[in-house]
């Protein structure tokens, strides 16, 4: 299982991250218009915040690519060193989840603050949700603008589908990707868990897939 979760991520992350690979639709369409209006935001922090896999590093991709910009993982996150920030005008927090120094949190929202820079907070839920332990933390943390990326709809699903296994030449009926479209549950980690699924059927079988290969994927997945 752990081999095929390491097969299933290393097989996302060879998507493309430019701009015009980004599939808009309306589960995510506030949020690529929020990074879009940048400068022109009411606030300088925003949270852009969604389920594994539904594109927010991509997003976090195309946003640094707008000003001077860097990228930190929340993971090992420590801010104790303010030169290393002044260079740059937008500052990119990835990776959040629930663990995370929060005295470096703090000290991060406040010299953005300070210093009239940017900060775009990537994180699996609303960070105005998390129990933070540092009563500071938790005021701020709910002083900031949310870009919430919803579960994928129909349209977004059948693009993913379509895009990546064409990428890999995989051949597949449109009525079978509607069928698919219908019956899978609406998570982007099991819709990439499907692609990646049907891609090695199709390496397998060395032919088309059919309506049962659908079936006997998505009776695993679902």
């Amino acid at each position: 299982m752990r081999e095929n979760k390491q097969l299933l991520l290393d097989f996302i992350l060879n998507k493309s991250h430019s701009k015009e690979d980004f599939f808009v639709s309306e589960c995510n369409f506030f949020a690529f218009n929020l990074l879009n209006s940048w400068p022109r935001w009411e606030k300088n922090i925003v949270n852009l915040c969604g389920e594994k896999y539904s594109g927010k590093s991509h997003l976090s991709e195309i946003f640094s690519k707008k000003s001077k910009s860097i990228i930190l993982d929340a993971k090992d996150f420590k801010f104790n060193n303010t030169n290393k920030f002044r260079y740059y005008e937008i500052i990119i927090l990835e990776n959040f989840e629930k663990k995370i120094d929060e005295k470096s949190l703090f000290s991060l929202i406040n010299f953005v603050d300070q210093t009239n820079k940017y900060l775009l907070i990537n994180s699996l839920l609303p960070i105005s949700e998390i129990e933070f332990g540092l009563k500071d933390l938790k005021s701020r943390s709910k002083n900031c603008l949310v870009a919430k990326i919803e579960k994928p709809d129909d349209k977004l699903i059948k693009v993913l589908i379509s895009k990546y296994l064409s990428d890999r030449q995989v051949l597949i009926d449109k009525k079978l990707i509607d069928y698919t479209t219908k019956r899978i549950t609406r998570s982007y980690g099991k819709i990439f868990e499907f692609i990646y699924k049907i891609d090695e059927m199709s390496l397998k079988k060395k032919k088309s897939i059919n309506l049962k290969t659908i079936k006997e994927v998505l009776g695993v997945l679902n």
